[in-house]
């Protein structure tokens, strides 16, 4: 059976191997160094209580375009189960603890994120780029309600949400404060990606 984890759309797939146990193994070896990236993106962060802002959504957006929707997905999701397992990896250390605390609905926000943006990918958003912004600007919608959701579900007698109006100081928390970044992330990576498909992809 073929294996087909990619399109050609994308720029992974532009350039798979043809052999499926070679692809299998560079597959394997693009999740595996996506999960680097993306910890290399959390660590450059800008600690503000209780959801830093970091380059993971950058990096996470930029490598679904790139990979397609299920290699986009496998890498977040073996990037979360490092992190469960007590890795170092997320913004400010590791663990099923940080899993559950107040960044946890972005962590699974991010699969979310991956998702989208990468079945854009897979349909041929990569080459053009008011698709691909859009599908990543969808994608962080649906990560800002994640995000937004579980610190209202956790908000109980937190210090960090006032108590007297749990919504809106949720929303001041999980959403307003990433709007203009992201949305220059999302504009950074689709250049990214539908740059190099016009350097390489373009031509295979």
């Amino acid at each position: 059976m073929a294996v087909t984890l990619t399109t050609p759309n994308t720029l992974l797939g532009a350039f798979q191997p043809k052999s499926d146990v070679a692809k299998l193994a560079t597959n394997a070896a693009i999740v595996l160094l996506g999960t680097m990236l993306i910890t290399a993106a959390a660590k450059v962060n800008v600690p503000v209580w209780p959801v830093p802002v970091t380059l993971q959504s950058f990096a996470i957006a930029a490598l679904a375009a790139a990979f397609g929707m299920r290699i986009g997905v496998a890498t977040v999701a073996a990037y979360l189960l490092e992190g469960a397992f007590g890795l170092p990896v997320f913004a400010t250390g590791g663990g099923l603890a940080y899993l559950v605390g107040p960044t946890g609905g972005f962590l699974l926000g991010f699969l979310a994120q991956a998702a989208i943006i990468g079945y854009a990918a897979d349909r041929g958003a990569s080459s053009r780029p008011f698709t691909l912004f859009g599908a990543m600007l969808v994608a962080s919608a649906v990560l800002y309600a994640f995000g937004f959701a579980w610190l209202v579900a956790m908000a109980g007698q937190a210090s960090w949400v006032d108590q007297t109006n749990v919504v809106a100081s949720a929303f001041a928390k999980a959403v307003q404060p990433f709007l203009v970044w992201d949305t220059l992330k999302m504009a950074f990576a689709t250049l990214t990606v539908t740059g190099l498909w016009g350097l390489f992809g373009a031509k295979r």
